[in-house]
C-alpha cells in the first residue's frame, strides 16, 4: 500500500479538515505530519462544529487509527484541552490516538519567546499565532529541544529546567513582560495527561501498517504558500508544508507516496502579514469575508480575502506534485454577477508572467484578471455536481484548463453532505 497525502494549496484555511473527515472511511490510518496548534481544522456534521488543532481530523471515525507524527510540534496543555473537548463525542476513542515519541514539545517559554520575537519586530510583524511554533522548531534544529519520549525519562525535570533557563536567558535581552507560573502549571499538568496515551516509534509503526497492506492518509496543516522554503518568505510558517514533509514528518520513503490531494478555495484568503497579490480592500473583499465566515479558527482574526490566484495555485500544484484537486467554498461566490480570476502577473517593466517571483514582498507584481460570469443560485442544498449552475461548472472548467489538472470535488458548504463528486 501507499501513503496518500492531503494538503492545502494556498495560504492555509482551505478546508483540509473537512476533506480529511470525508475521506477517512477509505483509510485505516490518518497521520498528521507537521505543524502544531497554529493549525485550526474545522469539522461540521449536522449541528455539531468542532475545531481540531493538533489532533488528526479522522478522530471522529470509529475504526480509524490517528497518529501524530514526528514532524509535529505538540503543546501538552493545549493537547489536554483538545482531548477533554473530544470526550463529549461518542465516536471518540482514546485508544485510536497514537503519538510519536519524536514529536517536539512546545514549552511555556516557547510561547513567551514567540511573543517577544513578534513584539520586537514592530511594524514588520510576521503575524504569528503566538503558539510557540517557531521557537520550538528553532530548538529542534538547534538540537536542544524536548521530545514526547522524554517525558518518561527519569531526568525529564532536569532537561525541562535546563531548556527553560536557556529561554529565560534569551528573554532577559528583550523588553517584554510575561507571567510564567500559570502557563507552566498547565504545561506540567498536560505532560502528566500526555503520559496516559500510547507513545510509539511512529516510523516503525507506519511502515508496518504499509507492509500489512493497510492504507494511510497523511494530513498536512497550514498551506503550501506558507512553506518555510517555498512560501512567501519571511511571512511563512516554521515548517515545510508541502508533500516532501510527509516523508520526513512520518518516516516513510518517497517511493511510498501515492496520490497527492490538493485542497484550495474558490477564492483566496490569508491570515496575518505578508504579500497577497489578489487581496480586495473594498466591499467585495468584505462580502467574501462575511459570506465565507472568514475568521481564523485558531486566532479568531479576520482573514484577508481576494480573488483566485492561478499563478500561485499552479506553483503550489507543481512543488507538491498534486494528482487530484478539491475546490472548497464554491457557495461563497454565489451572488456575484462577475467573478475575477488572476491568470498572470505584470512586473514593474510591464512584462507578463505566470510564474511566482522570488520575492513577492517587493510589491513588484500586479495581478492581471480575466472576468467570468457569476451565478446567483444558493448552492447549499445541491446534492449533485450535475445540478450546479452552468456558470459555476464553466468556472471549474476554466480553472482545470489553466492548471492542467481535473477538480474531483466541489464543496458547497461545511457539512459532510455538502461535498459533490464531479
Amino acid at each position: 500500500m501507499s501513503v496518500d497525502v492531503l494538503l492545502g494549496l494556498q495560504w492555509g484555511d482551505e478546508g483540509k479538515g473537512k476533506i480529511v473527515d470525508y475521506l477517512t472511511p477509505k483509510y485505516n490510518v490518518i497521520a498528521r505530519f507537521q505543524g502544531g496548534p497554529n493549525a485550526g481544522h474545522t469539522l461540521k456534521f449536522g449541528d455539531t462544529k468542532h475545531v481540531l488543532h493538533q489532533i488528526p481530523s479522522g478522530i471522529f471515525h470509529k475504526g480509524a487509527q490517528n497518529v501524530i507524527g514526528n514532524g509535529v510540534v505538540l503543546d501538552p496543555a493545549i493537547f489536554k484541552k483538545e482531548i477533554l473537548a473530544l470526550e463529549q463525542f461518542e465516536n471518540y476513542d482514546k485508544n485510536s490516538l497514537l503519538i510519536s515519541k519524536k514529536v517536539q514539545l512546545i514549552l511555556p517559554t516557547h510561547r513567551i519567546l514567540d511573543g517577544a520575537y513578534e513584539n520586537a519586530k514592530g511594524d514588520k510583524k510576521i503575524g504569528s499565532t503566538l503558539k510557540g511554533i517557531g521557537p520550538t522548531y528553532e530548538d529542534k534544529i538547534s538540537r536542544v529541544g524536548l521530545r514526547a519520549g522524554d517525558i518518561n525519562s527519569p531526568d525529564f525535570e532536569a532537561k525541562y529546567n535546563a531548556l527553560k533557563q536557556r529561554h529565560l536567558d534569551i528573554l532577559s535581552r528583550y523588553d517584554f513582560q510575561f507571567e510564567l507560573a500559570e502557563l507552566e502549571a498547565a504545561f506540567l499538568e498536560g505532560v502528566e495527561f500526555l503520559k496516559t496515551f500510547e507513545l510509539i516509534d511512529s516510523e516503525y509503526h507506519l511502515n508496518k501498517k504499509l507492509a500489512d497492506g493497510e492504507s494511510i492518509l497523511a494530513e498536512g496543516a497550514q498551506g503550501s504558500l506558507l512553506d518555510i522554503d517555498f512560501g512567501s518568505y519571511p511571512f511563512v510558517t516554521s515548517s515545510n508544508t508541502t508533500t516532501a514533509a510527509a516523508c520526513t514528518g512520518l518516516g516513510v520513503a518517497v517511493n511510498k507516496i501515492g496520490d497527492i490531494f490538493g485542497v484550495f478555495k474558490a477564492y483566496c484568503t490569508r491570515v496575518g502579514s505578508g504579500p497577497f497579490p489578489t487581496e480586495l480592500h473594498d466591499e467585495t473583499g468584505e462580502l467574501l469575508r462575511k459570506n465565507g465566515g472568514e475568521f481564523g479558527a485558531t486566532t479568531g482574526r479576520p482573514r484577508r480575502c481576494g480573488w483566485l490566484d492561478l499563478p500561485a495555485l499552479k506553483y503550489a500544484i507543481m512543488v507538491n506534485g498534486a494528482t487530484r484537486l478539491y475546490m472548497m467554498k464554491a457557495d461563497v461566490l454565489s451572488g456575484f454577477d462577475t467573478i475575477q480570476v488572476c491568470t498572470s502577473y505584470k512586473d514593474a517593466d510591464g512584462n507578463l508572467t505566470d510564474q511566482m517571483p522570488y520575492d513577492l514582498n517587493d510589491d513588484t507584481v500586479t495581478p492581471v484578471y480575466e472576468s467570468l460570469e457569476g451565478w446567483s443560485e444558493d448552492l447549499t442544498e445541491v446534492t449533485s455536481y450535475n445540478n450546479l449552475p452552468a456558470s459555476l461548472k464553466s468556472y471549474v472548467e476554466f480553472i482545470e484548463k489553466h492548471v492542467g489538472l481535473p477538480i474531483d470535488i466541489v464543496s458547497v458548504g461545511p457539512d459532510r453532505k455538502q461535498t459533490l463528486l464531479k
